[in-house]
Formats: C-alpha cells, structure tokens, sequence
C-alpha cells in the first residue's frame, strides 16, 4: 500500500507538473502574441502619422510654391508692362488658378491659425491681380504703387505664410510667433483695405472740370 501510494503521488506530481507547465507556457505564448500584436499596432500607428505628416509636408511645400510663383507672375507683369512689353497674360493666369487650386485643397486640411493666414494670403493675392489687370486704364502713377504693393505688402504676406506653415511642422519655432503673426496679419489687412479703396477710386467715373 505505501508503495502504491508513493507511486500515485509521484505520477500526480509528474501529471500536474506536465499540465502545470502547459498551462504556463499557454499564458506564456498568449501573452507573447498580445505584445506582437501590441508593436505591430504601435508601428501602424506610427506608420500612418508619419504618412499623414509627409502629406502635410508635401501640402504645405505645394502652397507656398503656388503662392511665391502667383507673387513673382505679377511682379513680372508689372514689369513688363512699364517697359512697354507685351506680357502673356496667360502666364500669370496659370499662376491663378494653381494657386486657387492648392488653396482649395488646404482649406480642407489647415488648422484655424493657418488658415487664417492663408485666407489672409489669398486675398491679397487677388488683390495683386486686380492690380495687374487694371494698369493698362489707370495713370503712369499706378506702376509705383502696384510695385510697392508686391514688393512690400504681399511680399511680407507670402513670407509670413512660408514662416506660419514651417512653425505648423515644428520646423521653424519662433518664441513670440503668435504675437508677431497677429501684428503682420493686421499690417497686411491694413494695406490691403488702402489698395482697394484705391483701386476703387481708380475705377470710378472721374468727374468732369
């Protein structure tokens, strides 16, 4: 009986041992597969920020393309049309509608802050076309101060879009940037408003000595 009994023990211990250790190594390898599981949605994860981030770049890097290319077709209009030079108005059209086009698709991405600017941006830009477009009926004066207005304002405009979209990525961090966008966003808005009221006087009717 003691001899049956060790034996029985013995087998109990070696049959609980072998589940015991199944059982463990079950946990073992269900606990390995939550962790893969786990790096493999933290690599997606990372995967699709980093996608997301490269196509915020590739946005950002298309607008203010657009923009300096819009900025630069009216500066060589002007130009040309002081010296007398026929311009293919299709060339600073093109610019237009790239512009437009790219602006568009941002409205659907950029945050509040940015898009402010851009907005800021757009509509100076369809100032400075307006400008364009009307220096043929207005005086030999005009060309001063359609040059100062893409020399100066937009040109300060453009810059600040460029900067704004840079701080948006991290690349560019500026201790007082929100200070300093808001004073040239209001600088901007300011000119803007005395071009068009220019622009304004320019088309109406002059009256008669």
């Amino acid at each position: 009986m003691t001899t049956l009994a060790v034996t029985l023990i013995s087998v109990t211990g070696t049959l609980g041992g072998t589940l015991g250790g199944a059982v463990l190594s079950q946990r073992a390898s269900r606990a390995e597969a939550a962790e893969q599981n786990r790096r493999v949605d933290r690599e997606q994860e990372l995967a699709r920020a980093e996608q997301a981030l490269q196509g915020k770049r590739d946005l950002y890097a298309r607008l203010n393309t657009a923009a300096r290319a819009y900025r630069i077709a009216g500066q060589d209009s002007i130009r040309a049309s002081e010296r007398g030079e026929r311009l293919d108005p299709a060339l600073l059209d093109a610019t237009k509608e790239a512009w437009a086009e790219q602006y568009s698709q941002a409205q659907m991405a950029l945050t509040k802050g940015v898009l402010e600017v851009a907005s800021a941006v757009n509509r100076s830009l369809q100032v400075g076309y307006s400008v364009v477009k009307q220096l043929a009926s207005t005086p030999d004066g005009a060309y001063e101060w359609a040059k100062a207005w893409f020399s100066g304002p937009l040109s300060d405009g453009v810059y600040l879009l460029r900067v704004t979209l840079r701080h948006d990525l991290g690349v560019e961090m500026e201790p007082h940037f929100e200070q300093t966008r808001t004073q040239m966003l209001a600088a901007l808005d300011s000119a803007r408003s005395n071009l068009e009221r220019l622009l304004a006087t320019e088309r109406a009717p002059r009256r008669r000595t």
